[in-house]
């Protein structure tokens, strides 16, 4: 099914509101010292952030890794949003990986907070070009 391009900002603007609402509930989790359930909250923060920003340009992928990738190729590459961007996802990724499927993996509490703040960081990247591509009616 062909979405409109008011279906796609109307589709943004509710993914983006779910990863803000799942960085707060990021946020919550490591302030309780539940670091792993925080680390996970922070990564889908950002997956859901990325995936409100490739419906936009009516891409989508299946998988997480296909996620960022069509995230590279449509808006880092082009400069629309920094390296940093990718990177710190795949960070998330490999951060969230460890704690939901490691029987032995732990996370620290600065690590943790870092999450956080790298999630916090690409929401508010994400936000911008949202707003960009949107003329400021994404949010």
């Amino acid at each position: 099914m062909k979405l409109s391009r008011q279906d796609k900002e109307e589709l943004s603007r509710i993914r983006f509101e779910k990863a803000r609402e799942f960085l707060r509930d990021a946020q919550a989790n490591v302030e309780e010292s539940r670091f792993r359930t925080g680390v996970n909250r922070a990564y889908y923060a950002a997956l859901h952030a990325i995936r409100s920003l490739l419906v936009l340009e009516g891409l989508d992928s299946e998988t997480h890794s296909g996620a960022i990738t069509v995230l590279s190729l449509h808006f880092v590459k082009p400069g629309l949003l920094p390296a940093e961007a990718v990177k710190t996802t795949k960070l998330l990724l490999s951060r969230r990986t460890d704690v939901d499927y490691g029987d032995f993996d732990s996370i620290t509490e600065e690590e943790a907070r870092d999450s956080l703040v790298r999630a916090e960081a690409l929401l508010d990247q994400i936000g911008a070009v949202r707003d960009t591509i949107t003329g400021g009616s994404g949010s």
